[in-house]
């Protein structure tokens, strides 16, 4: 048995070598996630040529949203748990392919329909970052490192990931021109880049040779897929209908019934597809619930924000009144600070223990948000809000997944670093239908500034999107502390998997 390492130390910075033999699989894999960032970034300056190339109206791009984290919210936890049966390469390679035939049905697609249907299929990347982190965190530990080379990595990864966002929303913008306004020849480079992804993982990764010898749980997934089916077609009708339709908190209220016996379902299987007692582990479950509610603000924050940014203050008495380019300046300090918030998260392991890194970037994100409250008259002020949830926010998207690995049997890996991702899904899904009827008044409280008669959102519907979105991140601080001491630190790896 190998000694126990202090939680301050990093045996893969002390001993390069151990560092060097997974170096390579990195870097193919940062070339996966470079082009996840392309995927979605690339198309976000494009939705109003996409519309008008598929001649629908601007708010049924909504649907593109709303299709893909649905596929991307089922997907996510089919193709993890698989890759714990069949080997995480394959199924990485699979969601590879799937992403890169979505890509290329996008450029050649004419109708609305054809065009949703690729486009929701395109969501299958949501799986590249746990899945990649369960590959090198098996292959680390076969060098007795898993712990610091899998938080390493996922900062290294997740860095690629978002200097893939800036690129593609560069590229996206600019060749649009470059082509002409040719919208299909536009989006070929997003579909190219898939293309080599499929390349670089058949090529580049090695198959980790794990596998947990369970069968496929179909009926499992078949309660799951209905259950997640029911659920997000609920956060889309909330939205698109409004929450005094009973269609939307019947659909729910269905989809949850069906959820619970999938529940009961799994704990009567010998080989389930989610292991709840691996879940509803004390060192698993506020991973898990973090990261869903991290979904809240990473995935259902953006919109609000761009139209705060957008509205005349002139007009409506707040707002910074900003052009496209304005926006884009946002934007980027976002994406910019969660580069720098990636890259710190393993520096910051290593310092203080990912425990503590955990909670600090759930801070950060509930303290940049909150600070909306008071400063939102500014440019400066919400530059600076941003960039402090910026930071915690690229920090908990490395941390989340290697935290998963790291309090999961091994046999478990895909499965636990899957489900961060899909919860987080879930939990964007729901802010989305909440923040959207904040936003045209129909929450209690938003509707009580309303007297100005335009477009505009009123200003107490983003006081509630900006007080969920804080709330959540430091409800988040405060669930991780039920994390056990050292639970997801080199120690207790070395006591409990060695």
């Amino acid at each position: 048995m190998d000694t126990p390492l202090s939680i301050n130390q990093d045996p893969a910075r002390r001993d390069p070598v151990r560092w060097n033999s997974v170096a390579g699989i990195v870097g193919f894999l940062a070339i996966v996630e470079l082009t996840s960032g392309i995927l979605q970034g690339y198309y976000t300056p494009l939705m109003t040529d996409i519309a008008g190339h598929l001649g629908i109206h601007d708010a049924d791009v909504n649907w593109f949203e709303a299709a893909q984290l649905m596929v991307s919210a089922l997907a996510v936890p089919l193709l993890a748990s698989l890759g714990d049966i069949f080997g995480h390469k394959k199924m990485l390679l699979l969601s590879a392919v799937v992403t890169a035939l979505a890509s290329w049905a996008v450029v050649f697609s004419g109708s609305f329909t054809t065009f949703l249907v690729a486009w929701a299929l395109q969501g299958a990347y949501a799986v590249w970052l746990p899945l990649e982190i369960a590959i090198v965190f098996s292959r680390a530990r076969k060098l007795g490192i898993p712990g610091p080379v899998a938080r390493r990595a996922a900062g290294l990864l997740v860095g690629a990931l978002e200097v893939g966002v800036i690129a593609g929303a560069l590229a996206g913008g600019a060749l649009i021109g470059v082509f002409g306004g040719s919208v299909p020849l536009t989006m070929t480079i997003p579909a190219i880049a898939t293309t080599i992804c499929i390349f670089a993982v058949a090529f580049g990764v090695p198959d980790d040779g794990e596998r947990n010898g369970a069968r496929i749980d179909g009926g499992g997934f078949g309660y799951l897929a209905t259950g997640l089916l029911l659920l997000t077609s609920g956060l889309s009708f909330l939205r698109i209908n409004g929450a005094g339709s009973p269609l939307p908190w019947g659909s729910m209220v269905l989809g949850l019934a069906v959820l619970y016996v999938f529940y009961r379902h799994e704990n009567k299987q010998a080989d389930p597809l989610i292991d709840f007692k691996v879940l509803f582990a004390r060192s698993m479950w506020p991973v898990q619930l973090t990261a869903g509610l991290f979904g809240v603000s990473v995935l259902g924050a953006q919109i609000p924000m761009s139209t705060f940014a957008r509205t005349d203050p002139a007009v409506n008495g707040y707002g910074l009144g900003l052009g496209a380019s304005g926006v884009s300046v946002i934007i980027g300090a976002y994406v910019l600070s969660m580069l720098v918030g990636a890259l710190l998260f393993p520096v910051a392991a290593r310092l203080v223990g990912a425990k503590a890194t955990l909670v600090s970037a759930s801070a950060l994100v509930g303290i940049g948000y909150l600070m909306f409250l008071p400063l939102h008259a500014s440019l400066a002020q919400v530059l600076a809000n941003m960039v402090v949830a910026g930071v915690g926010s690229g920090a908990l998207i490395a941390a989340l997944p290697a935290a998963a690995a790291a309090a999961a049997p091994y046999h478990r890996t895909g499965m636990a670093t899957g489900l961060t991702n899909a919860v987080k899904t879930i939990g964007g899904s729901f802010a989305s239908a909440v923040f959207g009827l904040a936003l045209i008044g129909q929450v209690a409280g938003a509707a009580s500034n309303t007297a100005v008669e335009n477009t505009a959102a009123p200003l107490a519907g983003y006081m509630i999107v900006w007080a969920i979105c804080g709330g959540t991140g430091i409800v988040c601080a405060l669930v991780l502390f039920a994390v056990p001491r050292n639970a997801l630190e080199d120690t207790a790896l070395a006591g409990k998997h060695r």
